[in-house]
C-alpha cells in the first residue's frame, strides 16, 4: 500500500507542525535578537550607530547567501538535515560570541550565525508541501508562519529585559540553552522525508529559472516592494531603541523592548488579512495595508509617547498585511518558476532588513529620528503609486495591442 501524506489528524502531521513552529521561533528570534540592545553595544564596545547596527545587517546578508546556496543544496540532498544542522550551528555563536574581545569579531559570529539561520527558511516550505496533504497545508504553514513573528517579537522581548536585569552576555547565553533544547526536540521528533525526491538540475538550471523573472517587469516590481515595506519597517524599529533612550524619554532598555509587543497586531493581522482578501480581493487590501503602514510610521514622529506606541502598533498592522499580500501576489503573477519567483521575493525582503538597519545610519547621525519617520513613512506610499500608475500604463499598452 503506498505511502499517504500527512493530515492534520496524523500524528505525522503534528510532529512535523509542532517541531517547525519550535524551530522557527528560535530562528527568527535568533535573528532578530540584538535590535533593542544596539544603544548598549554602542556605549559597551565605543562603536558608532552605523556599526552597532552591523549586528543585524551582516546576519541578514549572510542569510540571504545561505537561502541561495543551502536552497540549491536542500533540492538535492533532502530537506530535514538542513533544518536539524540549521538550529544546531545557530546555537553555536550564542556561546562564542559574549566571550569575544572585539566587537568585529562580534559582527564576524553574527553574520556566521546568520548563515546557519538560513537552513531553516530554506527548506521548511518545501518540506511542509513534500510531506503534507494538501488539505491540510494551510495550517501548518499558518502556525509556521506565525512561529516567525511570534519568535520575533520575543527574542526582541526578553533580550531586552534580559540586557536590563542582568546583562547582555545573559542574552546570548540564554538563548544559547533555549536553542540546545530546542535543536535535541527537533532533532528526536521531526519525522524524515518520506517524498523528497532529488532535483537532478544543474546549478546552472537553477539561477535561468531565477534570471527569468527579470524578464517580467509586473513581477519585479512587486518583489521592489518587498525592499521597500521591509526597508521602511526595519529602519523604524532599528532607531526606536535609539530615540526612546535618549531625551525625554530617558527610558531603559527593558522598557524601550516592551515596546516590540506591538507585534502582536502582525501576528494577529495577517491571517485577518487573507480572510480579507478572499472576501473583497488581494488588491485592494494590499493597498489599505500598506497606507496603514505608512500612516502609523508618521504617528510616530509625534513626541507622546502614547501616540508613537499606537503608531506601531498601526504600522504593524499594515506591515504584516501588505508583507502577507505582496507575497502571495508574487506567486500570483509567476506563470512559470514559481518557487524561484518566491525565493526571489524572500531575497528582496531581507534586502530591505540589511538596508533598513545599517544604510539608514548616516540619516539618524545627521537629521535623527523625524528624518528616519519621514523617508520611511513616504516610501512605500511613493512606490505603491508609481506601481498602480505602471499597472495602468501595461493594462492600456495591452488593451492597444489587441484593438491593433
Amino acid at each position: 500500500m503506498a505511502q499517504q501524506k500527512y493530515s492534520a489528524k496524523d500524528l505525522g502531521f503534528w510532529r512535523i507542525t509542532i517541531s517547525l513552529a519550535f524551530a522557527s521561533f528560535f530562528i527568527f528570534a535568533s535573528m532578530y535578537v540584538v535590535q533593542p540592545i544596539l544603544p548598549v553595544f554602542v556605549r559597551e564596545f565605543n562603536v558608532t550607530v552605523s556599526e552597532a547596527t552591523l549586528t543585524l545587517s551582516l546576519p541578514i546578508l549572510g542569510l540571504i547567501i545561505g537561502l541561495v546556496m543551502i536552497g540549491f543544496f536542500s533540492d538535492r540532498l533532502g530537506r530535514v538535515t538542513f533544518i536539524k544542522y540549521s538550529l544546531v550551528f545557530t546555537v553555536i555563536p550564542f556561546f562564542l560570541i559574549p566571550i569575544a574581545d572585539s566587537f568585529y569579531l562580534i559582527v564576524l559570529l553574527r553574520f556566521l550565525q546568520g548563515f546557519a539561520l538560513a537552513g531553516l527558511p530554506a527548506a521548511a516550505l518545501a518540506y511542509i508541501n513534500e510531506e503534507i496533504n494538501h488539505s491540510s497545508i494551510g495550517i501548518a504553514t499558518a502556525l509556521y508562519i506565525a512561529s516567525n513573528a511570534l519568535g520575533g517579537m520575543a527574542g526582541r522581548v526578553v533580550a531586552g529585559y534580559l540586557t536590563d536585569r542582568f546583562s547582555w552576555e545573559t542574552v546570548f547565553y540564554s538563548f544559547a540553552g533555549i536553542g540546545i533544547v530546542i535543536a535535541v526536540l527537533v532533532i528526536l521528533f521531526l519525522p524524515r522525508s518520506r517524498f523528497f525526491q532529488a532535483s537532478n538540475l544543474s546549478f546552472r538550471k537553477d539561477i535561468e529559472g531565477m534570471l527569468f523573472h527579470f524578464k517580467n517587469p509586473s513581477i519585479l516590481i512587486i518583489i521592489g516592494m518587498g525592499i521597500v515595506l521591509q526597508f521602511s519597517f526595519t529602519s523604524i524599529w532599528t532607531y526606536l531603541p535609539f530615540h526612546l533612550e535618549g531625551e525625554p524619554y530617558s527610558l531603559s532598555v527593558k522598557t524601550i523592548s516592551y515596546t516590540f509587543f506591538a507585534y502582536g497586531f502582525g501576528v494577529v493581522g495577517a491571517p485577518f488579512a487573507g480572510w480579507l482578501a478572499g472576501t473583497f480581493g488581494m488588491k485592494p487590501i494590499r493597498i489599505a495595508g500598506i497606507i496603514v503602514l505608512s500612516l502609523g510610521i508618521f504617528l510616530t514622529i509625534f513626541s507622546a509617547l502614547p501616540m508613537i506606541i499606537i503608531g506601531l502598533c498601526v504600522s504593524c498592522l499594515g506591515f504584516f498585511t501588505a508583507h502577507s499580500l505582496t507575497a502571495s501576489t508574487v506567486a500570483e503573477e509567476a506563470t512559470h518558476h514559481k518557487g524561484s519567483a518566491a525565493s526571489l521575493y524572500l531575497v528582496a525582503y531581507y534586502i530591505g532588513v540589511t538596508l533598513g538597519s545599517s544604510a539608514v545610519g548616516p540619516v539618524w547621525n545627521m537629521s535623527g529620528w523625524n528624518a528616519i519617520v519621514i523617508i520611511a513613512g513616504l516610501l512605500p506610499v511613493t512606490y505603491l503609486a508609481f506601481v498602480i500608475i505602471f499597472q495602468k500604463k501595461t493594462v492600456s499598452k495591452v488593451i492597444r495591442t489587441q484593438v491593433k
